[in-house]
């Protein structure tokens, strides 16, 4: 199988490598627009479906054939290559690129784009983008069609970025192509035709998403369960999450622990286990406000719902804690997990001292107070200590 990147300009852009991987195919796959942009070829031609998940059952019934499939440029930049790839082995694949999008938007915008953050949206919610959004940051986003280009604008002033100045690309490099020079609060306005992506120059006064752990608290729909910013800070910090790692957070709350788990590094993942139908709700609802599509929330009490769950590399327990809860974790646990579980209750201590006794790993007590009133000075109000354990398993 071979992946030809088709840029707008049709064949007369296409390499001869890749006009001849076209002119030997049996079979040719592309969207409509692609494969018009060919004019006259020998092969059977085929239209390949939306969502585009329907389109590889067609293409496993030309096993042994010589097929073609037509992508937009670089088809291993947001493009089809990776799921190809993934489903036929890297082996069965051939791919003979073309100038992506994003090259193309850089060479028309003059933007590095080592300084410039890419990012495909034409299959993902525009929440993608909250926690990238700070004055100053350059962004190339591609989009699913022109009505999603007005979207688009609506989504940034809404979160406080109206003010930021938008670059409209369409059908770049082909005959089509259209240069748009406008604000993201004028976008509703115009009308943009698909293929299209979109240059933002982010300004405005929202808030911006910080980069180290322990958001503020307000960033959290929540009905009183939740990890406090100090103390989320410091959980985060021992939970340590890496490359490609997935927590269990059992008992989420609002989710603040998974969320900030996932915002840490894109290739990260957690699952949440709640019992609170509400809460598992609003965990699915903040996650989905900060553009985290990485976080699974499971309905059940612990251990019951445990059981389904990928294998963990970190667990945080927040809420539930027994000394049973812990020991089925550490049955079903691979070696080296982390575990971590904050406790308030004088209960809680003493299952967390139990643990430590059992298990290894550290005890710690957190002790906090903030500045308040009193009387007609201030003095020290201090929260209930948080006694926290950790260890490796």
């Amino acid at each position: 199988m071979t992946i030809v990147g088709l840029g707008e300009d049709g064949p007369q852009g296409l390499s001869p490598a890749s006009q001849s991987a076209i002119d030997q195919a049996e079979v040719v796959f592309g969207a409509a627009r692609h494969i018009a942009l060919l004019g006259d070829v020998s092969a059977e031609t085929q239209v390949w479906p939306v969502p585009f998940a329907d389109g590889l059952p067609l293409l496993d019934e030309r096993a042994g054939q010589r097929v073609a499939v037509l992508a937009s440029g670089d088809p291993f930049w947001f493009g089809a290559g990776r799921v190809l790839a993934e489903r036929y082995g890297p082996d069965a694949i051939r791919s003979l690129p073309g100038p992506s999008t994003f090259s193309l938007a850089a060479a028309r915008l003059r933007w590095g784009l080592e300084k410039t953050l890419c990012l495909g949206l034409h299959a993902a919610p525009l929440a993608q983008l909250r926690p990238h959004l700070a004055p100053g940051r350059r962004i190339i986003v591609l989009l699913r069609d022109g009505d999603a280009v007005a979207d688009l604008g609506e989504y940034l002033a809404k979160a406080g970025f109206g003010a930021s100045d938008m670059t409209v690309l369409e059908a770049l490099g082909g005959p089509r192509e259209r240069v748009t020079r406008t604000s993201a609060t004028a976008l509703a306005d115009g009308v943009f035709k698909h293929p299209v992506a979109a240059a933002i120059e982010v300004a405005g006064e929202g808030p911006s998403v910080p980069s180290a752990s322990g958001l503020a608290d307000d960033w959290f729909a929540n009905d009183g369960q939740l990890t406090k910013r100090p103390i989320r800070a410091i959980t985060l910090s021992t939970l340590a999450p890496r490359f490609g790692e997935h927590l269990w957070d059992i008992g989420g709350g609002s989710g603040s622990i998974a969320i900030e788990w996932c915002l840490s590094d894109p290739s990260t993942s957690a699952s949440v286990v709640e019992m609170h139908p509400d809460r598992a709700q609003r965990i699915r609802d903040n996650a989905a406000a900060m553009g985290i599509e990485r976080v699974t929330v499971v309905e059940a009490t612990a251990p019951q719902g445990l059981a389904n769950l990928a294998p963990p590399d970190a667990v945080f327990v927040g809420g539930g804690l027994t000394r049973d809860l812990i020991a089925d974790i550490v049955s079903r646990v691979p070696a080296g997990t982390r575990l971590v579980a904050n406790g308030v209750t004088l209960e809680a201590e003493a299952v967390l001292a139990q643990c430590q006794a059992a298990y290894g790993g550290t005890l710690m007590r957190i002790e906090i107070a903030n500045a308040g009133p009193l009387g007609g000075k201030r003095g020290w109000q201090p929260s209930y200590p948080v006694v926290q354990w950790s260890a490796v398993l």
